[in-house]
């Protein structure tokens, strides 16, 4: 089950308390920066890693205007569509989480925190490539700052290009299970407050694990990008 920090107390509580029950999933961005993008990133994984344990979700989108511009930002991040909402009471859910920056009080229930990014890469943030810019924000656990430069852009893309490489050239193999094992250690990892981190160190260890089937490693990583929103199954079908 997944379990996420609540800001107002510091513990960790259960993100969906009641099985199957809806859980409304609030991201409420203070502006149209590299931190409010991040807040938007924060409640798609969110989102993602509820409707992975089976969890009706409801998403909502609540800030002060920019709406538009909000939207489009995060159709660019690869964050599905939230709808509008105005932090009203809804219908019968049996959860309701804010995805907030860091330090706010309000609103009232459950806070998941985000904490603030540095940008340092050259232009603005809507100029760099946002599937490396995606990838440079997972690589941080999301309560931790976060500086995003050019190196950090560069790594990302290069592991982008490999993982889409190698999961295009795995796709052609006899297709095999993910090892049980290995389920269980992602969801242990995005079931633990998110940790995208631990996420990704676990596919780093499959790619690099000799034992495994190349059928495997495909689908682990399809799997796990279920989570994460990489689109590394994007190569498919391309000449190798």
């Amino acid at each position: 089950m997944l379990r996420i920090t609540d800001a107002r107390t510091g513990e960790l509580v259960d993100a969906a308390p009641a099985r199957r029950g809806l859980t409304r999933v609030e991201a409420h961005p203070q502006g149209l920066d590299p931190t409010g993008l991040r807040v938007l990133l924060a409640a798609d994984l969110l989102l993602r890693a509820l409707e992975l344990g089976g969890t009706p979700v409801w998403a909502l989108l609540v800030a002060e205007g920019r709406h538009a511009e909000l939207r489009a930002a995060a159709d660019a991040l690869g964050i599905r569509p939230f709808e509008d909402g105005d932090g009203a009471a809804g219908l019968g859910e049996a959860q309701v989480l804010h995805v907030v920056d860091e330090g706010r009080t309000e609103p009232d229930g459950v806070r998941v925190a985000v904490a603030p990014v540095t940008w340092s890469a050259p232009g603005a943030p809507e100029e760099a490539d946002q599937a490396a810019l995606r990838l440079a924000l997972l690589t941080h656990p999301r309560n931790a700052p976060a500086v995003i430069d050019a190196d950090a852009l560069d790594r990302a893309a290069d592991t982008l290009r490999r993982w889409r490489g190698a999961v295009a050239d795995w796709a052609r193999r006899p297709s095999r299970p993910v090892p049980d094992e290995v389920r269980a250690e992602l969801r242990a990892a995005w079931e633990d407050d998110l940790d995208t981190a631990a996420v990704l160190g676990a596919l780093r260890a499959v790619e690099a694990d000799p034992g495994l089937p190349d059928g495997a490693r495909f689908e682990t990583y399809a799997y796990a990008d279920r989570l994460l929103g990489l689109d590394l199954a994007r190569d498919l079908g391309h000449p190798a």
